[in-house]
């Protein structure tokens, strides 16, 4: 699945995998789009762990992620992810985790988001709830992911990248709610449920 931030202006983008059924909540698992992605061989300024970017290009097969439970038992394949359930988001290429830390972004100052951990095993750093409105992440929903361990929000402003990563975003987290961190799931395997977790009654 693609993250796409929703914000005006900009834009971002492994388990649980988002789910959708054809109503739509997302299951576990407008304005410019950027993605984010992991370049091999970009390491972030700070932490000198590998650099989570931006980029606006739809096709970017590192723009791939997988949306995994707070623990391997806790998001079954083919369940809701519910609104403030706790998710790790895990590089399809590479098998990091999106995670964050006490340590300053190199572009904007914000706190430094990198990617984290081999074969999807990282650390409590790697884990953020899912902020929307309803009952469950709706496809369609623009949503927040706040960090469990900082409490900062996945964000994108724009600032861009110069060699050798030119042209490319900086992907950070910000202490404040506000519209540049809102994301949307874009194009990428959604499995139907069965059943309809908002329909479903007991017999």
């Amino acid at each position: 699945m693609r993250l796409s931030s929703a914000g005006p202006g900009v834009g971002v983008s492994q388990g649980c995998y988002a789910l959708i059924p054809e109503v739509s909540p997302v299951l576990c698992l407008g304005p410019q789009q950027y993605l984010p992605s992991i370049y091999s061989g970009n390491k972030a300024a700070g932490s000198g762990q590998q650099s989570v970017t931006g980029v606006e290009a739809s096709d970017d097969a590192n723009s791939y992620w997988r949306i995994r439970g707070k623990s391997d038992g806790s998001c079954q394949r083919g369940t809701a992810v519910k609104c403030g359930q706790a998710i790790r988001l895990t590089h399809v290429n590479t098998g990091k985790n999106l995670h964050t830390h006490h340590f300053p972004s190199p572009l904007s100052n914000n706190q430094e988001v990198s990617a984290f951990g081999d074969d999807g095993e990282g650390d409590d750093l790697d884990i953020w709830i899912v902020q929307c409105s309803g009952t469950y992440w709706e496809r369609e929903d623009a949503v927040r992911f706040k960090h469990v361990g900082t409490e900062v929000f996945l964000s994108i402003t724009g600032e861009q990248y110069g060699h050798p990563i030119r042209g490319q975003r900086e992907v950070h987290g910000m202490p404040t709610a506000n519209h540049h961190n809102y994301w949307k799931a874009m194009e990428g395997v959604f499995i139907k449920p069965s059943v309809d977790p908002a329909k479903h009654d007991e017999l």
